[in-house]
């Protein structure tokens, strides 16, 4: 019976931060825009990572149009 009265200040601590860490959460804008990230998935970017070299006009020509 003792425990008691270690353990439930304890666990009114623990909850007190979890309480303070929810609120952080909210004010600081992490639940303000849950759908965005699993729409952004979805987009289609048209623009590559690594921009391609540009094809010279030369290029198949040296062997009489790429035909051996």
């Amino acid at each position: 019976m003792d425990i008691l009265y270690l353990l439930i200040p304890i666990s009114l601590i623990i909850v007190a931060i979890a309480v303070w860490v929810f609120m952080w959460a909210i004010r600081s804008g992490q639940y303000e825009d849950l759908e965005g990230p699993a729409h952004r998935i979805l987009m289609d970017d048209d623009d590559p990572l690594v921009p391609r070299k540009p094809e010279s006009k030369d290029e198949g020509k040296s062997n009489g149009g790429g035909q051996i």
